[in-house]
């Protein structure tokens, strides 16, 4: 018991019940698995990292991380289905930091082509290519994976589990294993003799797992249909943790104040901050200041006393000096050319061409939990509370701050309060690391102010796209784009492995070279512009870029064919790809498109392929009295396998959201080197009041399961611009659209 007590008191068993007599069931398709974190004694077993029965009932070691997204409850479904239990049978706990919660499926999107023309070989290289993900420690929550990745893995554990439990029943009733049954978390004898699974236990543990075929879907009980949320009670009632809820013995409260210019510090006077009461200390971080106090306001407080001098910052202080440099990325060779079918340098004879440059700005996460961490360190060993979406990589730079083996690092993921891409970076996880190494067998909780995290982000890259295109009988004919800005895959690979990346940059451009039309002369090329400037990963990346970019363009080219904008991406979809032209299909259906609109209300429509998923979306604005409002909205995607609708719709409506508040008002700019956005008074967003009353469509057309996390952000910001059009007759080819419409706060 003592390896499994250990994991429970130091990783992700705090505050549950023990798990004594523990069985571990489950597949694993690799020809070299990763170590199991789970390490019973004598009378346990723990054959898989995912699925563990006890006395108790069913534990599923989540290895992604929820941050709203749904994931618990499905990835419990995908077990429960196989287990023959019902969710509120299984305790759902997020696994350690271990290879073997690798994710399988992200180190697949960096395979080259459009994706949704991936041949069923592509997708085995695909699945080959993500066994890499355990060796350089991908346990990664992102990319819209999650789904993907755990729909054969939990499955094959639930199956096996279920199987092997049977055999131990078998042999303890001396019959057959084919004549049991199994349901309601028991194994059932043709006699009607019961046995609970805790029961089996001890003994399942003594056997070797048996392999089993996954049922198919016709026989599915749970899946394909909506759950009731798992995590909902906790977050209900306020008992959920989150990181910043985690309290300690003896815990002190600290706060950081980094450079706003993300440089050096020159030189600070902590004279009056180590005067208040309750400061216990001022730490020196060398490119900033923590204090550690009695409680959070205090150390906030102190840190706004001190008088620091920074130093300059790395780039462009000045927002036009930043985009100058990025469009000055044009001049220089392109990082790739993803997609370059026929001839883009000749415009067909008669053709009309069609020419088009669009900007569009940094963007922060602003997550509404602000970032966080609470670290004990004791001089061999650290301890480590957060939320985050890479606990390895956490775990690892941690280690490194404080000089210790990553062996020695516990990391605890608790609930995210917002990720969106931010919380897999590390920086204030290793920032509290390294405050509790001056506060030694401590706990020290460090917590960023909201003006602290916003002037720290890791920005979604700003954008400059230039389009040029032809249309001739009412026909795309050419479209050539380019599109420059920093690479956040780039920046975040090297800050991750401690190296930098190069070499194509698939993510700048993705959502427009793939984009699924058929436009015989079509190229797309993305220009890296070098710049200091911190970028990282936003919710759906570089789509979040091109889907105004390309989409936008393809609604001009749709006006000077003279074509309804609506019909003619469906023509250009039918031709390239069924799921697409489906998805807008069903999206013209719904919303009653006509391609006219009365006095005071605009429609536009938005399409978007993103990680696997096509999004058709139709955005409703009206004019009350001068003012824009944004009255109703239409969506339609297919993500292949719909596991669970409910979380399915709830991610497409809030990614919607999400994309409509950048398009509105999102907007990060620089002065003298420093971000000027604060707090939220500066970054708004989409409120209650201001979003439209949506309708979702979930289809199934495609042949693999894709996700849903990400791929409802991007057509929301073409879709409402073109909307906009439609009421006003102004093109807006900036975002934010508050700099050129009176919209609705």
């Amino acid at each position: 018991m003592a390896s499994i007590g250990k994991i429970a008191r130091r990783t992700f068993l705090i505050g549950s019940a023990a798990i004594v007599g523990g069985v571990a069931f489950g597949a694993y398709y690799v020809s070299r698995p990763a170590p199991n974190p789970l390490k019973p004694t004598e009378g346990e077993a723990a054959l898989n990292p995912f699925v563990l029965i006890d006395q108790q009932g069913v534990t599923l070691f989540a290895p992604r991380a929820e941050m709203g997204q749904g994931v618990k409850t499905t990835w419990a479904a995908l077990i429960a289905e196989e287990l023959d239990v019902e969710l509120d049978q299984i305790r759902v706990l997020h696994g350690p930091a271990a290879a073997a919660y690798y994710n399988s499926a992200l180190m697949g999107e960096v395979l080259p082509g459009k994706g949704y023309d991936k041949s069923d070989f592509m997708h085995g290289v695909a699945e080959t290519l993500g066994k890499i993900g355990k060796v350089i420690g991908m346990q990664v929550t992102g990319g819209s994976t999650s789904m993907v990745d755990g729909f054969e893995r939990m499955r094959a554990a639930g199956a096996s589990a279920r199987e092997t439990l049977k055999e131990a029943a078998a042999q303890q009733l001396g019959v057959d294993r084919q004549s049991l049954k199994t349901a309601d978390g028991k194994a059932i004898a043709p006699d009607g003799t019961e046995i609970a699974y805790g029961e089996l236990a001890v003994v399942a543990a003594t056997l070797d797992p048996v392999k089993a075929d996954v049922r198919p879907s016709a026989e599915w009980r749970l899946l394909g249909k909506s759950q009731p949320r798992i995590d909902m009670v906790g977050k209900s009632t306020g008992t959920a943790e989150f990181g910043i809820d985690v309290r300690l013995d003896g815990m002190k409260f600290a706060s950081v104040r980094m450079s706003p210019r993300h440089a050096g510090m020159t030189k600070f006077d902590a004279s009056a901050a180590q005067q208040m009461p309750g400061v216990e200390k001022v730490i020196d971080l060398g490119t900033g200041v923590a204090v550690v106090a009695n409680n959070t306001w205090i150390a906030m407080q102190a840190l706004e006393s001190l008088e620091i001098e920074w130093e300059e910052a790395p780039y462009p202080p000045e927002t036009d000096q930043i985009l100058a440099k990025i469009a000055s990325a044009f001049d220089a060779d392109a990082n790739s050319t993803m997609r370059d079918d026929g001839d883009v340098e000749t415009i067909p004879a008669g053709a009309t061409e069609v020419r088009a440059e669009y900007q569009v700005p940094y963007l922060a996460h602003a997550t509404m939990e602000p970032m966080n961490a609470t670290a004990l360190y004791s001089g061999t060993q650290l301890d480590i509370w957060c939320g985050n979406q890479a606990p390895i990589f956490v775990a690892r730079h941690c280690a490194k701050a404080v000089e210790l083996e990553p062996e020695a690092v516990d990391v605890h993921t608790t609930y995210l309060g917002g990720g969106f891409g931010r919380r897999g970076e590390v920086d204030f996880a290793v920032l509290a690391a390294r405050v509790a190494k001056e506060m030694p067998d401590v706990p020290v909780q460090v917590t960023w102010s909201r003006e602290e995290d916003m002037q720290h982000d890791f920005y979604r890259p700003a954008a400059i796209g230039r389009f040029r295109g032809a249309v001739q009988d009412g026909k795309a004919v050419m479209l050539d784009g380019g599109i420059a800005a920093q690479s956040c895959a780039h920046q975040a690979m090297g800050r991750w492995m401690g190296a930098p990346a190069a070499g194509p940059d698939k993510t700048t451009v993705d959502g427009a070279f793939n984009a699924p039309y058929a436009i015989p002369n079509f190229r797309v090329r993305g220009y890296l512009a070098d710049l200091a400037v911190p970028v990282g990963f936003w919710r759906s990346v570089g789509a979040s870029v091109n889907g105004f970019l390309l989409d936008s363009f393809i609604d001009e080219m749709a006006h000077a064919a003279g074509r309804d904008p609506l019909e003619f991406r469906l023509e250009l979809a039918m031709a390239e790809w069924a799921p697409a032209a489906a998805c807008l299909e069903t999206v013209r259906d719904m919303s009653g498109w006509t391609g006219k609109t009365p006095e005071g209300v605009g429609r536009g429509v938005g399409f978007t392929y993103s990680f696997g998923t096509p999004v058709a979306q139709v955005i409703e604005v009206v004019d009350e009295d001068g003012t824009i409002r944004i009255n109703k909205a239409w969506i339609a995607c297919d993500v292949g396998i719909a596991l669970d609708r409910s979380i399915i719709e709830a991610q497409m409506i809030g990614g919607m959201n999400y994309g409509l508040s950048a398009a509105c008002f999102g907007e990060i700019t620089f002065a003298d080197g420093e971000v000027e956005q604060m707090n939220f008074p500066d970054y708004d967003a989409i409120r209650m009041h201001t979003a439209p009353i949506t309708e979702v469509a979930i289809l199934e057309n495609k042949r693999h399961i894709s996700g849903a996390g990400e791929p409802g952000t991007p057509p929301s910001m073409p879709a409402l611009g073109n909307a906009l059009f439609d009421l006003t007759g102004t093109r807006a080819r900036e975002l934010p659209f508050s700099k050129s419409f009176d919209l609705l706060l």
